[in-house]
């Protein structure tokens, strides 16, 4: 099996699923679901090369979990395996969709003991429900549904995507050329999750662990004249703001580090660079929200926050009960598990000086429970 490629397709928006979690990152036990996909294929069968298909936002993330090989999807299935395609070298091409993520290890093995039998190796499933078209009985003995994953000569169905025309498998490329398709007994196992009803056709995953996640964040700036503050997103009434690349507000940047830091995507600074013009002045509020939405995406729930604003000046307690019910309302939380604290520095140091604030935070996720669906 080293003269074979392996190629997943995670690269859809997982428009029909109908939740705020992108189906690949669905958590089987501690792992998402792409990764238990790959893995379980890993496991038993020693690929050349692994390639996992996806948008560039999620590459960026799921590269802090595995070393394979990542590509880029397109706008369809077909561009995504083509994109796929151009790094494989094997003279086999083994191809499945993520969210086929209970495919039995006996399928896989079926598909390459009958390699030399065609172009490309199918599993397929055979109808048991009558079936119509145009209000017509058909015979339903001629019809099969066709799964994944499919085994095909690369070259061939590299040469078979070579066209304008649309294929809805690799099968139906391969078949357009002419060239043999073989298939084999399927699995109702290898069902592909599509909505919200197929989860329990899956026996393959495991509940999400209840581990929680911390994540802490700090930062720092510097008072600049003439510039209105900004603090949990509340206006605080002074004549200085915060000398920053966006509006400044040094507590939801503290807060968006703890948030990435309890999902292990990086810093403030990797996702929202200040050398980056769309970042320029920007709400901090609007980072928050984006970084709130790649929580919700990836698989987590969001339990808590806490935040401890240390500033000299200028004196924040008339602002404490606003600052925590504006980060409750961001972050779609009851305000009790919204905590806000602020303490001088008993004039000690910059903060001391009354010459910028900095903010510590700390937030809580969880795994987000889709047994519970």
């Amino acid at each position: 099996m080293l003269q074979t490629t392996l190629i997943l397709l995670g690269a859809g928006r997982s428009s029909r699923f109908q939740t705020q979690v992108k189906k690949q990152w669905l958590y089987s036990d501690d792992i998402p679901l792409w990764l238990h996909v790959a893995e379980t294929f890993e496991k038993n069968h020693p690929f050349a090369k692994i390639v996992i298909v996806s948008s560039a936002e999620e590459i960026a993330y799921m590269q802090h979990f595995a070393s394979y090989t990542y590509v880029e999807g397109g706008e369809s299935r077909q561009d995504s395996l083509k994109n796929a395609l151009e790094v494989v070298q094997t003279p086999y091409v083994l191809v499945s969709d993520i969210a086929r993520c209970c495919v039995p290890n006996r399928l896989i093995q079926r598909l390459f003991d009958a390699k030399e039998k065609g172009a490309c190796i199918v599993p397929v499933l055979p109808m048991t429900d009558t079936l119509y078209m145009d209000n017509l009985p058909i015979d339903r003995s001629a019809v099969r549904a066709i799964q994944t994953p499919q085994l095909s000569v690369t070259k061939l169905l590299k040469k078979a995507l070579d066209t304008s025309e649309a294929f809805t498998d690799d099968s139906s490329a391969i078949a357009s050329l002419g060239e043999k398709v073989h298939f084999v007994e399927g699995e109702v196992t290898a069902h592909k999750l599509t909505t919200l009803e197929d989860i329990a056709k899956l026996p393959c995953l495991k509940a999400p662990r209840t581990t929680s996640l911390m994540g802490y964040g700090i930062d720092i700036h510097p008072f600049e004249e003439g510039k209105e503050m900004k603090l949990c997103g509340v206006s605080i009434d002074v004549p200085y703001g915060f000398k920053a690349h966006s509006d400044g507000d040094v507590a939801i940047h503290a807060l968006i580090d703890a948030l990435l830091g309890a999902m292990g995507m990086g810093d403030i600074g990797e996702l929202y660079p200040d050398t980056d013009v769309r970042f320029k002045g920007c709400d901090s509020t609007q980072l928050l929200a984006d970084t709130l939405r790649r929580v919700h995406a990836y698989g987590f729930s969001l339990e808590n926050v806490d935040l401890t604003i240390l500033a000299q000046t200028p004196r924040l307690l008339p602002y404490k009960t606003k600052m925590r019910q504006k980060l409750a309302t961001l972050l779609h939380l009851r305000p009790n598990r919204v905590n806000i604290k602020a303490t001088t520095a008993e004039k000690l140091g910059f903060v001391g000086r009354k010459e910028g604030v900095t903010v510590h935070a700390v937030a809580q996720l969880t795994y987000f429970n889709w047994k519970t669906l």
